[in-house]
């Protein structure tokens, strides 16, 4: 193969895994919860096998299925962005990272404070818009951070767009990157600018951005990198991985974002990677449990995929997965959900066939560094000539 288009549909979960009630997660199932909406309308997709796949039942199976389809299965002890993708790009971490339920130690926070020259507001774990509504206007009065975190392995900080310029807000980010390390190494420091006042609500922006923990080992980028390959990051996958295995990236303002960017890539002449992260599926309709809105965003997803099947070429293909389970209907918490993934694989040399229950995502780093012809060592197990002659 020349190009590998690999697209993350961030949280998009097909059923509880196993182990799931350890992680507090009982009945889950991201992909169920969004076909109960009318806004659902996925023919692409379904067409390709995703009714198809193992446990799935909650769609009409494809007679002839149009591409090579699979559940897999989280191997990681975790269910967040950072140890998702790491599992994708190659890396099973068999330890969760750290997580705060009761706020970050005492020790964390002086040496945030005297390293920003701000103090700290909240440092709870908190739903995102939820802590800008309570603590933004202790914010504007005082300029102290907002500190929270989630029952991820995250540091977030949120702070004014107009009391604190982004690039301060990106430094003090960096700067807590460096304090989080060994046993507070967290997955992600996350900066989050909101702009707003008091009476009239306040708003998260599109200037997000992820600091996060470095891959403990090498990723299958760091080898299709070392190959002399080409590496397109698109969305988080720069910010996930450190910056460390992409040759270029760009970051996205919302999914129809991402997916022109993708479709930009896929006009190029690259030999190697695109590997893709959709986030509005999670950040947007799964953490607030929209689940109508999360339906509508798989329909455009779906709509856009109609339409880049057609540029690929007789050496490309497209992989469709997910990093983790985010359900929009399940109330018992706001958080990521433990949950099988599916994965769907298309292009013109793509055979279809059932791959079955995988017993890792890392089986996807596998497949994409042999069809590149890229040598890798990895716990996954490819797939590639069970899909391609």
């Amino acid at each position: 193969m020349k190009r590998v288009f690999l697209i993350v549909l961030d949280s998009f979960g097909i059923g509880a895994m196993p182990d799931s009630e350890r992680f507090g997660d009982v009945g889950v199932n991201t992909l169920r919860s969004c076909a109960t909406s009318a806004k659902l309308h996925i023919p692409n997709m379904i067409a390709a096998g995703l009714g198809n796949i193992d446990s799935v039942t909650c769609l009409p199976k494809a007679a002839a299925p149009t591409g090579a389809f699979a559940r897999l299965t989280e191997a990681s002890m975790g269910k967040d962005t950072t140890i998702g993708h790491w599992e994708i790009g190659g890396i099973v971490s068999p330890n969760p990272l750290p997580t705060y339920p009761q706020g970050f130690p005492r020790e964390v926070l002086d040496a945030f404070e005297a390293a920003t020259g701000r103090g700290v507001l909240c440092n709870l774990p908190y739903s995102g818009t939820d802590v800008i509504r309570d603590y933004g206007k202790a914010h504007l009065e005082t300029g102290k951070w907002i500190v929270y975190t989630s029952a991820d392995s995250v540091f977030q900080v949120a702070a004014h767009e107009n009391v604190v310029p982004l690039e301060e807000l990106y430094d003090a980010c960096r700067k807590a990157r460096g304090i989080l390390q060994g046993k507070h190494g967290v997955g992600r420091v996350i900066a989050r600018p909101f702009v707003g006042d008091p009476e009239t609500g306040f708003t998260r922006t599109a200037n997000r951005h992820d600091f996060s923990l470095e891959p403990p080992a090498q990723t299958m980028l760091d080898a299709i990198q070392a190959a002399g390959l080409d590496i397109l990051a698109v969305g988080k996958i720069h910010d996930i991985f450190a910056g460390r295995g992409d040759s270029e990236h760009v970051f996205n303002k919302s999914n129809a974002d991402g997916m022109a960017h993708t479709d930009d890539y896929a006009a190029r002449d690259f030999h190697g990677l695109c590997f893709v992260n959709l986030v509005d599926f999670d950040m947007l309709y799964g953490h607030r449990r929209d689940i109508d809105g999360y339906a509508n965003a798989l329909t455009e997803f779906d709509t856009w995929l109609g339409s880049f099947l057609p540029k690929l070429g007789p050496e490309d293909l497209v992989m469709i997965t997910a990093d983790h389970g985010c359900d929009p209907a399940y109330t018992a918490t706001t958080d990521h959900t433990r949950e099988f993934v599916p994965l769907l694989v298309l292009g013109k040399a793509v055979k279809p066939v059932n791959l079955g229950t995988r017993p890792t995502f890392a089986d996807i780093a596998a497949t994409v560094t042999e069809l590149l012809g890229v040598t890798y060592s990895t716990p996954g197990r490819s797939f590639a000539k069970e899909i391609v002659s």
